[in-house]
């Protein structure tokens, strides 16, 4: 983002002594103080992924139909759990209904990851040892909230030092020495997510691997700083 930081400086006379002035500053002295604007983007990959893994069957008994599920299911719930994934982190669905003179059976299995590696060597596994009677789709990611937080965080926090180091620059420029921040006001924040490669749909279409999504976070604060006399000595 190209920088659209803008600063600019003002003094404000001492109208009244109310006995409570620091030692050393005397009435009438002007505040000196510099307005400036700062700007900051961070972006991020997604940090979480679905996967979901279905298994159905049609029978002409329930008995059959069930039982011919329930064993590539526990097959999946095995795999899940010597690959360590958590019981918090798999939502198992079944639904047992009649189509015409046969009963059918089916039952999704939705797995959440943060390890994209580990979701990949499961995919493999289960494609591998149950083939055709089992699907598995396509990995849906996302941002989870905590890394959402951490990002706006992040994109606030380099806003402020973007116009702290602004604001630098033009205290030296004035001759003047930066004093501490007195009102920080975060004025825009924006978020856009990228959904394909630089390069657009070709890109994305050349490879069969799914594409992991990233998130922009952009901030814009505007922060007002004292400015000390630095040519003044140092009693």
């Amino acid at each position: 983002m190209d920088d659209q930081s803008g600063a600019f400086t003002r003094t404000t006379p001492h109208a009244v002594n109310d006995g409570n002035q620091e030692p050393g500053h005397r009435s009438g002295n002007p505040v000196r103080k510099v307005m400036v604007t700062g700007t900051a983007e961070v972006c991020y990959p997604a940090d979480r992924a679905t996967l979901r893994v279905s298994v159905g069957s049609s029978k002409d008994s329930v008995d059959l139909a069930t039982s011919s599920v329930s064993r590539r299911l526990e097959y999946i719930l095995q795999t899940l759990r010597q690959h360590d994934v958590s019981n918090q982190d798999t939502t198992v669905r079944k639904l047992l209904h009649r189509e015409e003179n046969f009963y059918k059976m089916d039952a999704e299995v939705t797995v959440t990851f943060s390890d994209f590696e580990k979701m990949e060597r499961i995919n493999s596994v289960l494609l591998e040892k149950l083939d055709r009677s089992v699907t598995v789709g396509v990995p849906q990611f996302f941002h989870s909230a905590e890394r959402l937080s951490q990002l706006r965080e992040r994109a606030c926090v380099a806003a402020v030092e973007s116009a702290q180091q602004k604001a630098s620059k033009v205290s030296q420029l004035l001759g003047q020495t930066l004093g501490s921040p007195q009102l920080v006001t975060e004025e825009e924040t924006k978020e856009w997510r990228t959904e394909e490669e630089d390069g657009g749909q070709g890109a994305a279409s050349a490879s069969r691997l799914p594409y992991v999504p990233k998130i922009t976070v952009s901030a814009r604060v505007s922060v007002c700083f004292g400015l000390r006399d630095g040519r003044r000595k140092k009693l």
